[in-house]
């Protein structure tokens, strides 16, 4: 076997889908760099309610937070087969003076929880940006395409006439309710805290000589050194997973929402009204070099699977853990969280690609509705012939029969739908042909739906967004 970068397995979420920013976040520069932030955040704390600390040595640590010495802490860890005490160690090795001050009172958790909880409040900040430009493009389509007819559907059988730009509001409107599912969770994040090894805070309780309100300003004081207002108000060895859970259901959330928007693309691309953006140079099949394949909203459909999947993960790990805490949420959270993560960075930003440059084809789309739209108009002729004297029963029977005849035609004939044809050369109507065309304009048909897409974008959808505007205007390149 030949010996080179390509003969182990790499994950396809950092190679091929997620950005670069997502990816650092879940990194061990950026995780370890945490743990570093929280030991000073934990010195600091300590030295202010008394601790002997002193300001040369918490100077240490800041001066070596980012400077990791991993190989080091590598080593280490294959002799104490320990990851918290490696990274100690390591740090240390850097700290000669703040070394036997380093993770004073603390457990493992302290450092892992906390990290955790931060890469998951910076990584749902990271999905906000990007999910509100998602939204902001859906907005803009939405706007310009409000008013153009076309067909809906149920059961996907031709139903009554919606509008193009009516129909991405209820795209948008999925992504803002993730939108708001993201907020209430960024906006209630807390840390783990300082709690102790079975979170009873019983070493700072020793530490500290019993001073309880020394303990609890303690933990505000690390709070707040991170950026949060709280920790848990309880907890065991760990926070409780149930947080793991919550944060990936929004994950999941999102996922559906850009699954369910992407098969309506993928339906739409295959009768040729929409069209995902196609580039020059793109090869849509190694056979067929016609085609367009909806690549990106395959590629999308495909990880949003991945995502809902995974959601089950911190499921089963919440529901399993034992009393103060289990290990075997640990390599499970390795995988599960990180990975969901950069597949929901990658599906919001092949998003992002697709709605901006979302190609629509006006006559398909007319053409499909002159198809469908000569049955739909009958009631409105109907009414209309009433209105004029006519007999509603029998006018009603001459469509029924009319209608049956035509549908024979198209289907069996494969010819064009000649209903309106039949109905326009029978004098019982008591209408012209020019009367009855104007009765067939399609914005007959659409009700309010152009209304409805500028209520739903200045009520809904602008305020779901305004406190992002500074945001909107990210754009992506998408690694493949």
């Amino acid at each position: 076997m030949i010996d080179n970068k390509y003969n182990t397995y790499t994950n396809p979420l950092t190679d091929r889908y997620c950005s670069k920013d997502m990816s650092y976040i879940f990194s061990p520069q950026f995780k370890f760099s945490t743990w570093r932030k929280l030991w000073v955040a934990l010195a600091e704390g300590e030295k202010t309610l008394g601790i002997n600390i002193t300001d040369e040595q918490i100077e240490e640590l800041k001066a070596n937070i980012d400077n990791i010495n991993f190989d080091e802490a590598r080593e280490i860890e294959k002799e104490v087969r320990h990851d918290v005490m490696s990274h100690v160690k390591a740090y240390g090795l850097q700290c000669d003076k703040a070394k036997g001050i380093i993770h004073l009172g603390a457990t493992s958790a302290y450092v892992g929880d906390n990290t955790d909880v931060i890469q998951m409040d910076e990584a749902l900040k990271l999905i906000r940006i990007k999910l509100v430009n998602l939204i902001n493009n859906l907005k803009e389509f939405a706007l310009k395409y409000k008013d153009m007819p076309t067909l809906g559907f149920t059961h996907f059988q031709a139903a009554q006439l919606t509008t193009v730009g009516k129909r991405a509001t209820l795209w948008a409107q999925d992504l803002i309710l993730d939108l708001e599912d993201i907020n209430y969770r960024i906006d209630n994040m807390k840390l783990r805290g300082v709690k102790g090894t079975t979170g009873t805070q019983a070493s700072f309780l020793s530490l500290f000589e019993g001073d309880h309100e020394k303990i609890k300003e303690l933990d505000r004081l690390v709070c707040r050194q991170m950026g949060y207002k709280s920790s848990y108000a309880v907890s065991g060895q760990t926070y409780t997973r149930k947080l793991d859970y919550q944060v990936i259901s929004v994950l999941s959330g999102i996922a559906q929402s850009m699954h369910k928007m992407t098969n309506d693309i993928r339906l739409l691309q295959s009768l040729k009204e929409i069209e995902e953006p196609f580039e020059k140079n793109q090869i849509g099949s190694s056979a067929m070099a016609y085609k367009r394949n909806p690549m990106r909203s395959e590629r999308i459909s495909s990880l949003s699977k991945y995502i809902i999947s995974e959601s089950l993960s911190p499921a089963l790990v919440q529901a399993t853990q034992w009393l103060e805490r289990s290990l075997d949420d640990s390599a499970n959270k390795r995988l599960s969280i990180p990975q969901s993560f950069m597949a929901a960075d990658a599906i919001i930003e092949i998003g992002m690609n697709v709605t901006d440059g979302l190609v629509v084809y006006e006559s398909m789309i007319n053409k499909h509705i002159n198809e469908e739209l000569p049955f739909m108009a009958t009631e409105n002729i109907l009414m209309e012939a009433v209105k004029r004297g006519g007999d509603r029963q029998e006018l009603h029977e001459i469509i029924r029969e009319y209608s049956m005849k035509a549908a024979y035609r198209v289907k069996h004939e494969g010819k064009d739908n000649n209903l309106m044809d039949l109905i326009m050369n029978d004098e019982s109507f008591k209408m012209s042909k020019e009367e009855m065309l104007s009765i067939m304009d399609p914005k007959n048909f659409v009700g309010r739906a152009p209304e409805q897409v500028v209520e739903f974008v200045n009520e809904t959808l602008e305020p779901a967004i305004k406190d992002f505007k500074e945001s909107i205007g990210l754009k992506v390149d998408l690694h493949v």
